[in-house]
């Protein structure tokens, strides 16, 4: 039986995904499961990532365009690493 994924990418231009087990601890390699190709992501966990908030899939600079489920949801207010934790703390939306 396969392994259940870490973490849910819908699209291929998503920037995150999102963690669907009860914590991506830090330190731990993740395996994801990209939806739009029936592929298999890894990365490790830069921070430990509560269930249901997003990690980061590459690199991102602050301003950068975050797009999660194929949706520009904001901007990264701060660099974010790799593997590292997505949330309001640096992502703000473009709205105000």
């Amino acid at each position: 039986m396969p392994k259940a994924p870490d973490f849910l990418v819908h699209e291929v231009e998503d920037t995150v995904g999102v963690v669907v087990v009860e914590e991506a601890g830090k330190g731990k390699t993740l395996e994801g499961w990209l939806m739009a190709k029936d592929s298999t992501l890894k990365l490790k966990s830069k921070d430990s990532i509560p269930l249901g908030h997003k990690v980061a899939l590459n690199n991102i600079k602050k301003g950068d365009t975050i797009i999660k489920y194929g949706h520009d949801i904001g901007k990264a207010i701060a660099d974010i690493a790799k593997g590292g934790h997505v949330h309001v703390h640096n992502v703000k939306t473009k709205r105000w």
